[in-house]
């Protein structure tokens, strides 16, 4: 055996408390009384025993077990047999309870107290009887009768399966003379390696085997020895270190046959009774303490044994429930259930657990639920000896948990409302949305009405406080194929405009805000009617009716509280409905009213243009076109899309558009046009405007809150004189050329960077047009969409300009019917030009040398063009202004003079010379001679101006022709109104 330390049996020891819990974990499993000899190797000699009455009432071995040696096991015969005695040996419980070692050994002299017959102990420290005879099945013992005893066999499942109790003895040389079976399965030895083996060699370790001899030799000497041994198995074969144990040893010695002195070995697991301890303070528990209801059922489906838990609520004390069966506390139906599933348990051993159970408890009408777990329940041996029931009373768990499952059914629909109410920006729509998630989810029938007020664009509808306004029913739900809303008045149709009475629960509910319960009229359909007001913004918009019909739930207060939730999340939709429904159409408003009125005309160019604006759905865009006279007979044509949607996108428009028109009367070059563009929208969204956003410009914006404004356009500029054009491009998207005969193609103009970037300078590209060719600007909504990639729209867009020929207006009609125009998520916005250069016979251009007598040819060619083109009403004025401007020509110009006149739906005169510097009108005093020639060209004329050319500058009037509606001005009533 290992080390002994000092205080091993005072710890380790077992109490009464173990060996108890014998008898209440036998109580708990069942397990049966009775035990079977444990037979011992004899190898040598016969041994032979007369049985004598033990204190337990069973067989066991006699006094005169001592005299002879090499006995069969101490225990053989042994069991406890009479239930009613629980005395134990006064000797074996001091030795066990107060863990007695090798050096507190009780030495009892050689031939024991009396007569020099040795002390046999009457039973085992570690052995108590088992529990009360009601908590076990009976056993029927089967035996004969030998004198005064009774040799009884017991079926498997007696206590010694439990403890464990094994025996061995030892001869008088101090080696190992027999060996019992129950010691081979406690130790893991074989007899055959058992046998001649010394104890203290083998169990014990180096440092302990001394003092073990000793005591080895004060045992052979005679005396008694019990108490608390660790041990240490031997090493097996493999050479591994055995295993540790700890047990409970009770040494009495012997003589043998031959009168030597030798010692029988009774040993415990010290394991097992811990075990068995630990099992009955649990069954202790179970059946005194716990909260749970606990059955033993034992294999009759009979209630053997219940706890207190069980006891007070079914009602009576513990005995009283034994011998029912479960029919006695169930439902017949019910009861027939478990008692099947308990019979279901028994012969598969399968566990059952969280079985659900309902009835009801005596003096209760109260429908109670339980959770019952159960589990077969077996003897030490293996043996079903019944079944064990565990019970939890759930019914208020299952109550919580119906609440729980309609709060989750509620929170659920709230969700599939957020996700499914309010997708779409149409009043009527979120209206529908709102009825398809309540409907039959939440009631069988409901409607919902909103004002017609707000439906036509006003903020306050009239009689909105009493509740009496004019309602349109906008939607109608039913799962009762189509039954009306409530019996009595006649369905209100969808679409039809109705008002409610003013003591109604429905106009109650629009005066108040407040949902009112309506009641339902006797032999209808309807049940149970809630009349809920939609309330956005602290505004009634509508109300909202749910009604259930016979045979369903009736409304209750969650329910309520549900529907305003409901009718509250689809009436903040249905307010933003209407107030985007308003933004959108002021901002249409806006935008058209920004756009060139009705087909824009322009000098040596046929003009188609369409504007298409995006879907109710969708915001309105920032896209614009614009056609810009110019002097000259030249034409601005211009397509631009501020990036963003809505009103502010439509005010950016417009304030870019505006810009663009001042530009271009300035007559700047198109690059030049989109740089100042381009400042002008850096500006838009810095409070400061073009200076501010400047200076930001050069700083670090890391905190910068102003407005980000981009846009796209593309700028060109037609001269119909020369069929040249001018193009500039920010960042738009290219023009299409199409000329006669020829397939279209894409210019190839630097798109740059977006207006409102800045940065970068704008690059232009000069294009010839031949007669007859077609010229596209357009914006990405005629080309791009979700379903269409930007490349296959370009293309698409390029195929359909087939035929240039066919008039501008079919042109458009065809390219928007071709391609994807009807997606809705953009504005479009198209402009179409043919080009009709001016004839050469229009134009009169002549080059005049720098000289005085210039003036006179100026006026002698102004004149013969003139009587030429049939204007000879003009030609006094033309004389006089021409005249003037080349007078100025001549004084404040430089190098030669040219004198261009150009007949169209005007008459343009100009006057280009290499100077640089602008000719600026001013008013002349009384006493000047000179300085009025500009002023009397402003008389004259329609309109004059000047514009740079790249190689000087060029002035010019224009007069209107005389069939025209413009009234001719008097030469001499202008100058005379001149002084």
């Amino acid at each position: 055996m290992s080390e002994i330390p000092a205080k091993a049996t005072e710890s380790e020891d077992p109490s009464d408390g173990a060996r108890a819990g014998v008898a209440g974990d036998s109580a708990v499993a069942g397990a049966t009384g009775g035990a079977t000899g444990d037979a011992m190797t004899r190898p040598r000699g016969d041994a032979r025993t007369e049985p004598t009455n033990t204190p337990w009432g069973g067989a066991s071995s006699g006094p005169s077990d001592a005299a002879r040696p090499r006995t069969a096991d101490a225990s053989t015969g042994s069991r406890a047999g009479d239930p009613t005695d629980s005395g134990t040996d006064a000797g074996a419980d001091n030795g066990a309870e107060n863990g007695v070692d090798i050096d507190r050994a009780t030495a009892v002299p050689p031939g024991g107290p009396q007569g020099g017959a040795p002390v046999v102990p009457p039973a085992q420290p570690s052995v108590v009887p088992p529990a009360e005879p009601s908590d076990v099945p009976p056993v029927e013992p089967s035996g004969e009768l030998m004198g005064d005893a009774m040799w009884q066999s017991s079926p498997p499942g007696s206590i010694y399966d439990y403890i464990k109790v094994a025996s061995f003895s030892i001869g008088a040389d101090g080696l190992v003379d027999q060996w019992s079976l129950r010691a081979e399965q406690l130790f893991g030895i074989s007899p055959e390696r058992a046998l001649g083996m010394d104890p203290i060699e083998a169990f014990f370790e180096p440092d302990q085997r001394e003092r073990g001899q000793r005591k080895m030799a004060e045992i052979l000497d005679g005396r008694e020895w019990t108490g608390v041994v660790p041990f240490r198995m031997p090493a097996g074969g493999d050479g591994e270190p055995g295993a540790e144990g700890l047990a409970e040893v009770y040494v009495m010695p012997t003589t043998t046959e031959d009168g030597e002195r030798a010692a029988v070995c009774i040993v415990v697991d010290v394991r097992t009774l811990r075990s068995i301890e630990t099992d009955l303070a649990a069954s202790q528990a179970i059946f005194g303490q716990s909260p749970f209801g606990f059955l033993l059922i034992d294999t009759d489906l009979r209630v053997r044994r219940a706890n207190k838990r069980f006891a007070s609520v079914f009602g009576g004390n513990v005995e009283s429930h034994r011998g029912r069966t479960v029919h006695d506390y169930l439902p017949r139906s019910e009861g027939d259930r478990v008692a099947a599933t308990l019979r279901r348990v028994l012969e598969t051993g399968d566990s059952i657990t969280d079985m659900h159970v309902t009835g009801f408890i005596p003096g209760s009408d109260e429908r109670r639920h339980w959770s019952i777990n159960l589990y077969r329940v077996h003897s030490g041996t293996g043996r079903p000896i019944g079944i064990a029931w565990l019970g939890t009373d759930i019914t208020s768990r299952r109550a919580a948990a119906r609440e729980a499952a309609a709060a989750r059914r509620n929170l659920a629909l709230l969700n599939e409302a957020g996700a499914r109410i309010g997708n779409s920006l149409d009043l009527e729509t979120t209206a529908r949305e709102l009825l398809d998630v309540v409907v039959p989810g939440f009631c069988d029938l409901a409607t919902v009405d909103l004002y017609q007020g707000l439906l036509a664009g006003d903020e306050t509808p009239r009689a909105l406080a009493d509740g009496s306004a004019e309602l349109r029913r906008v939607a109608f739900a039913s799962a009762v194929s189509d039954a009306p809303f409530i019996g009595g008045p006649a369905p209100v149709a969808v679409g039809a405009v109705h008002h409610y009475p003013f003591n109604s629960p429905c106009a109650d509910a629009l005066r108040t805000a407040r949902p009112q319960h309506v009641p339902a009229e006797d032999g209808g359909l309807i049940q149970s009617t809630l009349a809920v007001p939609m309330v956005a913004h602290d505004t009634v918009v509508g109300l909202a009716q749910f009604s259930r019909t016979k045979g369903s739930e009736p409304f209750g207060d969650r329910d309520r509280a549900l529907a305003v939730e409901l009718a509250a999340r689809a009436a903040v939709c249905i307010d933003n409905a209407r107030l985007y429904r308003r933004e959108h159409e002021r901002a249409l408003i806006l935008q058209r009213s920004l756009l060139p009125p009705g087909d824009p005309e322009a000098s040596g160019l046929d003009i188609a243009c369409r504007y298409l604006p995006g879907n109710a759905a969708t915001e309105v865009g920032g896209d614009w076109f614009d056609v810009i006279e110019l002097p000259g007979h030249r034409t601005a044509l211009v397509v631009g899309d501020v990036m963003g949607r809505g009103l502010r996108a439509a005010v950016a428009m417009g304030e870019l558009r505006t810009a663009v028109r001042t530009l271009a009367l300035l007559d700047l070059e198109p690059a030049e046009v989109l740089s100042a563009l381009d400042e002008i929208a850096r500006g838009l969204g810095t409070p400061g405007g073009v200076q501010q956003a400047t200076r930001a410009a050069r700083q670090p914006r890391d905190a910068d809150l102003s407005e980000v404004y981009l846009a796209t356009c593309v700028y060109a500029v037609y001269d119909s004189v020369t069929r040249r054009c001018t193009f500039a491009n920010a960042g738009h998207l290219p023009p299409v050329l199409v000329e006669p005969g020829e397939s279209a193609l894409m210019l190839d103009v630097p798109p740059g960077m977006p207006l409102g970037v800045g940065g970068e300078p704008f690059e232009e590209v000069e294009v010839e047009l031949p007669e007859g060719a077609l010229l596209a600007l357009y914006t990405d909504g005629l080309v791009e969409s979700r379903d269409h990639p930007l490349d296959e729209g370009l293309q698409a867009f390029v195929g359909a300009l087939t035929d240039p020929s066919r008039p501008l207006e079919d042109v458009c009609d065809h390219v928007l019917n071709t391609l994807d125009t009807h997606h809705g998520e953009d504005d479009i916005a198209l402009l179409m030009a043919r080009v009709q250069g001016l004839p050469a016979d229009s134009v009169g251009d002549w080059t005049l040398p720098r000289e005085p007598r210039s003036v006179g040819r100026a006026r002698e060619y102004a004149r013969t063009q003139l009587t030429a083109w049939d204007l000879e009403p003009l030609v006094d004025t033309a004389e006089l202004l021409v005249s003037e401007l080349v007078t100025n020509a001549l004084r404040y110009g430089e190098g030669e003079i040219r004198l261009r006149l150009l007949l169209d739906r005007t008459l343009v005169c100009e006057v280009w010379d290499a100077g640089l510097v602008q000719p600026r009108r001013r008013r002349a005093r009384d006493t000047d001679e000179g300085g009025r020639g500009l002023q009397l060209v402003g008389l004259l004329s329609a309109s004059w101006g000047s514009r740079r050319t790249p190689r000087g500058k060029t002035v010019w009037f224009e007069l209107p022709l005389p069939d025209g509606g413009t009234p001719l001005t008097d030469p001499a009533e202008a100058l005379l109104s001149l002084f």
